[in-house]
């Protein structure tokens, strides 16, 4: 079989949002329709419009790193525990979920070459309050800021540490592509293990950190949800529902393994699902504006490009940020690509109940996807107590809904005029 035909899989999973660090307690509270969206206490808002967030500041750090005692080996675990100590918020939360995904797909013990293993972090900026702490703490008295913030300000940091905790020593690196660059970093993570000789490879999604001037700077654009749900966190995010008016900023972190069939199969892999394609464009536009034709475009040559035809999907997991606009478009979007067969979808918006993942969120949300290719239930999307007129698809409103997921597309698209869509099918042999 060429190169360029070999099949690619994903053989392990790890998840951390507010609905849950295991893959089937966050299924759970997925298809319960559980919100994990509360009053910010990660920064202080006390002078910034932003109130309403999915807040993981308060996750228990030290009984995660605990808790993998025994599961990691010994000079695994001793090295996730050095490094964990001094790490800002986000990096340790990417130590963490790797580790998890790591025992998932079994790596532990697959006795693989870890030069043959590399380490692919979605996101940029991602240690946002821990750079705002150290500016002011410079503004303040420059000696006492910390001194490996020459470091640990660094996107590569999150590769890099990961890569010390698991020994990879294959390549590392961070892909940024706004709210898309999980998506982005599972098509080189694809390319990885197609062409560049890695027997594995790790997509890491990044957790966000958000500084205060970030969100608030977000809510002067226009960009997040800051009036009406401030007592009401939970119903904030509310894509097709016409009380919305803008997303909802939230930590979250998923990790994806990734595999050819063939190297997966030999060591006896559990196979989560198979990707078939990953396709990223552009709508030649820096401003957050999304695009119809720039989504349609990328859907229609990831279709081509997999070989794969419209009527063939049978489920979309949105990107469904809660906007006025960007939701609208989507849907526009997807109907312009799929024409009648739009009505037989299923689609869901993962946002309603997580908030938006940034970042993370194409990664944070296969995760989701894969669940419910698992499970054969949809989870619903909430909030929606006043549907816009505009919505006359099937988006699973407010209730799971019984389906068997065989082709499934997954949407994301970033500022700044990013576009990443992939497309995933249930394992068959």
């Amino acid at each position: 079989m060429s190169e360029q035909k070999r099949r690619v899989v994903i053989t392990g999973m790890a998840i951390n949002t507010k609905l849950g660090d295991t893959l089937d307690g966050f299924y759970e509270n997925l298809i319960a329709g559980k919100s994990g969206l509360v009053n910010w206490h990660f920064i202080k808002t006390d002078g910034i419009y932003s109130k309403v967030g999915g807040d993981l500041s308060d996750y228990d750090v030290d009984g995660k790193v605990a808790s993998l005692k025994g599961q990691l080996s010994t000079d695994e675990w001793k090295r996730l525990r050095k490094i964990v100590r001094g790490a800002p918020f986000s990096t340790r939360l990417s130590m963490l979920c790797a580790s998890d995904a790591w025992l998932d797909a079994g790596l532990d013990k697959a006795g693989i070459d870890p030069t043959r293993f590399s380490v692919i972090v979605s996101g940029h900026n991602l240690n946002k309050f821990y750079q705002y702490e150290n500016d002011m703490q410079f503004l303040n008295e420059p000696d006492y800021m910390d001194p490996m913030a020459a470091v640990r300000s660094l996107d590569t940091d999150h590769a890099g540490s990961v890569a010390e905790v698991l020994n990879a020593q294959g390549s590392i690196y961070t892909m940024g592509g706004a709210c898309a660059s999980a998506n982005v970093a599972l098509r080189n993570a694809v390319d990885e293990v197609r062409y560049h000789e890695h027997d594995v490879a790790m997509v890491v999604g990044a957790a966000l950190e958000f500084s205060p001037m970030s969100l608030h700077a977000m809510a002067l654009l226009g960009a997040i949800s800051f009036q009406s749900f401030n007592e009401n966190p939970e119903k904030a995010s509310r894509p097709y529902d016409l009380a919305r008016e803008g997303f909802i900023p939230s930590h979250g972190a998923a990790v994806l393994v990734v595999e050819t069939l063939e190297h997966a199969k030999a060591r006896g892999a559990k196979i989560y699902a198979e990707v078939l394609g990953v396709e990223a464009m552009s709508d030649a536009s820096h401003l957050p504006s999304p695009s119809l034709d720039g989504q349609a475009r990328t859907m229609t040559r990831l279709l081509k490009v997999s070989g794969v035809t419209p009527d063939q999907i049978d489920f979309v997991s949105a990107h469904a940020t809660s906007t006025p606009l960007g939701d609208m478009t989507e849907l526009g979007s997807i109907k312009k690509v799929f024409g009648d067969h739009a009505k037989n979808l299923k689609i869901n918006a993962p946002k309603s109940m997580l908030g938006h993942t940034c970042w993370s969120a194409p990664a944070v949300e296969t995760v989701a996807a894969i669940m419910q290719m698992q499970k054969g239930w949809l989870h619903p999307s909430i909030n929606i107590e006043n549907k816009d007129p505009e919505v006359d698809l099937n988006v699973c409103a407010n209730e799971p809904v019984q389906h068997q997921i065989r082709l499934m597309l997954k949407n994301s698209f970033g500022f700044g005029g990013i576009n990443c869509c992939s497309l995933l099918k249930r394992y068959e042999d």
